[in-house]
């Protein structure tokens, strides 16, 4: 080889390149980054295939035009939404979307001279280009704007009170601070603290106020019902059913009996909370005979046949996608399907012939499964029972159906051991419940207990979904995969951060597997902390999805997962049911080439649809739990810390688990400063510190019940006026002659 032959360049280590594209000011490229480490031929490939990991892992994201950026950041070019002004004056802004658990970074608008940027005010959009910075409070953006953008949807729900001129409404989204002027001939006669869904009147009124008209009045808020209202109509979640839907649904019938398995002779019963208005699936479980498999048990799951009512292309199956699933609230469930499917023929009621789809599954003694079979059949289910009623035979050891029951439970036995060695993520969250009243009001807020009964149920349906998974990637069709990615390097380096501030560890340079949490969460089961240290792990983790794309489930440890067994609530689960039926030639309504081209597509509108349904589910309860203490104003409590920020700290009210907030303004004994590593406020003069996790007294200053805010102050914290507070100023900022300072 001849000596003069330039040496091959070396391929960088993988914190190289990480390095580099941290490091980088503009957007970088695959290419970028293999032009600046000479990486060529075969080496380019390998390249690819360290990026799509790090995008996987959650260490970097990918924008449109597949340039790369960290996680946890944003793009360099984004549309924002105006969100108000700070304690300063200076205009702030939250990217329009935003995908991470944590809160979004703080956006400043620096633009303040010209036109484009004065005229913006909360609620309205802008495309901006943002440049990192830093100041005492931690990281954050300056944005300039590029061109601003059509607002929000000028349609919104909010609270009509009557004036002398007409009205105004006050909106019921907590973000938007705006008060609409209503003339006369725009109330539409709506009463007077009425709910009203509204529409904003374009730009360019040359009143001072911004004015709306009401479109419908969604009833009086005095009455309970409205509250989910209010997050029903503001998330755009459908909820009424168009009259063809309704006739297709009511024109459904049973399937004949013939071609199917005939399981009517079975036991099977239904197991669900006592107020239950539908049963989607059955279970029964029998020993095994074969004389290979000592002690082991075939267990029987048979779900809802859908699939049979809900064709591809139908009027039905166009508004079940359109839905995404149902979504569940205190006082109402708004379902995917009409009841007529829904609680009816799709309900697996005792004594009633019904459709449905049928997984047998065979384990050992041990809960390893040996073998799995489909088949779609009809059953008359012998029992529809709560979860109370089977636990309590359980514990009683006799009951009229524990002889059916029992063996439920020893197969979960079974399978708990093999669960138990895969190891799947267990946190521990409190689970609270609203209970209403007859009229529809508050009457109490508690906390779910969990039965082993429920541990029974969920076993056997992760079994049943993993079935399917695994048939589909068998027989090679198409599969809505339910996946869940394991957590990125960014979250992972600030939970180590906050358990270094507690004492504790989680380890480094192990592969990542939910057992690693699950150590660290038995070191704090009879800790005080407990409640807190799960919170933070469950924060860490990333969002669960559909994709036809398999990257398996990190929380429960499982390689192949699809949802199969909830199909009258989710649109995932009737795709999986078809491409079952293709796979397994078990009928003509499987997937529908409809649904293959657009497998992709239905996946990202689904996942879309859950998020969808979980913020309005939450922000349901948010209003529910700002009514139930809204007669209780000035009451003391005792709450715990579960955010702590630059202009405040979030706050859980004990026993409710209500979320409030402590503006920083009101903590006026001191000028607090953030230490935003350790996840605290550190008071400057007298060393007070709050910080995540704390228990604190608080006062409900104000419970907002429209908005479903709590305001709160801490006691004790509250002696000095604020005027007297010397106030830290903000790297960045500059003073300018005594005005207010100006970002550099």
């Amino acid at each position: 080889m001849a000596k003069n032959k330039k040496a091959k360049a070396r391929f960088p280590s993988r914190d190289e390149i990480l390095e580099y594209i941290e490091g980088s000011p503009g957007k970088i490229t695959k290419r970028d980054i293999a032009n600046a480490f000479h990486i060529k031929g075969q080496d380019r490939i390998r390249l690819k295939k360290i990026l799509k990991e790090f995008v996987a892992q959650g260490a970097l994201a990918r924008d449109a035009g597949k340039s790369l950026r960290p996680s946890g950041t944003l793009p360099h070019v984004l549309v924002v939404e105006i969100t108000g002004s700070d304690e300063y004056g200076d205009l702030m802004a939250r990217p329009q979307t935003w995908e991470g658990a944590e809160a979004p970074p703080r956006i400043y608008i620096t633009q303040y001279k010209k036109k484009k940027a004065a005229a913006l005010a909360s609620g309205d959009f802008a495309l901006v280009r943002v440049s990192p910075e830093e100041d005492e409070g931690g990281p954050f953006y300056t944005a300039r704007i590029i061109r601003t953008l059509k607002g929000a949807p000028s349609t919104f729900i909010g609270v009509f009170h009557k004036t002398r001129d007409g009205g105004e409404i006050r909106p019921a989204d907590k973000k938007n601070r705006k008060v609409y002027a209503v003339s006369k001939s725009f109330a539409n006669d709506a009463p007077d603290n009425s709910l009203v869904l509204a529409e904003a009147e374009k730009k360019g009124t040359r009143t001072y106020r911004p004015h709306a008209k009401v479109i419908e009045n969604l009833g009086d808020l005095s009455q309970p019902k409205s509250v989910s209202l209010i997050a029903i109509h503001h998330h755009d979640i459908p909820f009424k059913f168009t009259g063809e839907v309704l006739r297709d649904a009511a024109a459904a019938s049973a399937p004949s009996p013939k071609g199917r398995a005939d399981l009517r002779g079975l036991a099977f019963i239904t197991i669900d909370p006592a107020d239950a208005r539908d049963h989607d699936d059955a279970v029964m479980v029998s020993g095994d005979n074969d004389a290979k498999n000592p002690g082991g048990f075939i267990i029987s799951v048979a779900i809802a046949d859908v699939a049979h009512y809900v064709r591809p292309g139908s009027a039905l199956d166009k508004e079940a996608e359109r839905r995404g699933n149902s979504a569940y609230f205190p006082d109402r469930v708004v379902p995917m399907l009409p009841e007529a499917l829904s609680a009816d023929l799709c309900s697996l009621v005792k004594g009633k012939d019904r459709a449905v789809f049928v997984c047998h599954l065979k384990i050992n003694k041990d809960g390893k499964k040996l073998s799995h079979r489909f088949e779609r059949a009809v059953i008359k289910c012998a029992a529809n029972l709560s979860y109370q009623e089977v636990q309590g035979e359980l514990d009683a050891g006799k009951g009229p159906w524990f002889e059916v029951t029992k063996p439920l439970y020893d197969a979960y036995l079974a399978l708990k051991v093999a669960r138990d060695a895969r190891g799947p993520l267990a946190l521990e969250m409190p689970e609270r419940k609203i209970i209403l009243d007859d009229d529809g009001n508050v009457a109490d807020v508690v906390i779910r207990k969990t039965l082993a009964m429920h541990k029974v149920i969920e076993e056997f349906m992760v079994a049943t979904n993993v079935a399917a998974a695994e048939t589909l990637v068998n027989k090679r069709v198409l599969c809505m995969f339910r996946i869940h990615e394991e957590p990125g390097a960014e979250k992972l380096d600030a939970l180590r951060q906050f358990l270094t501030s507690l004492n504790l560890k989680l380890a480094r340079g192990q592969v990542l597997k939910p057992e690693l949490f699950n150590r660290l969460l038995d070191k704090v089961a009879d800790a005080p902390n407990r409640d807190l240290v799960n919170l933070m792990v469950l924060r860490t983790q990333s969002q669960a999805a559909y994709s036809p794309d398999n990257i398996g489930h990190f929380g429960l440890a499982l390689q192949k997962y699809a949802h199969f067994t909830s199909p009258i609530r989710r649109y995932a689960d009737i795709l999986v049911h078809r491409a079952l039926i293709t796979a397994l030639g078990l009928g003509k309504d499987g997937l529908a080439q409809a649904d293959i081209k657009q497998f992709r597509k239905i996946a990202e509108d689904i996942s879309e649809a859950e998020r969808r349904a979980m913020f309005a589910e939450r922000e349901s309860t948010d209003r529910y739990l700002a009514l139930y203490l809204s007669d209780r104003v000035g009451d003391k409590f005792q709450a715990r810390i579960s955010g702590v920020t630059r202009f405040g700290l979030f706050a859980s009210v004990m026993p409710t688990g209500a979320d409030g907030f402590i503006p920083m303004a009101s903590l006026s004994d001191d000028f607090y400063i953030l230490d935003d590593r350790n996840k605290r406020l550190i008071g400057r003069r007298n060393g007070r510190i709050f910080k995540l996790g704390d228990i604190i007294d608080v006062r409900l200053v104000e419970a907002e019940k429209i908005t479903g805010s709590l305001k709160l102050e801490v006691l004790g914290a509250s002696s000095l006026p604020l005027n007297l507070l010397k106030p830290v100023q903000r790297k960045g900022y500059q003073k300018n002659r005594g005005r207010r300072g100006k970002r550099r």
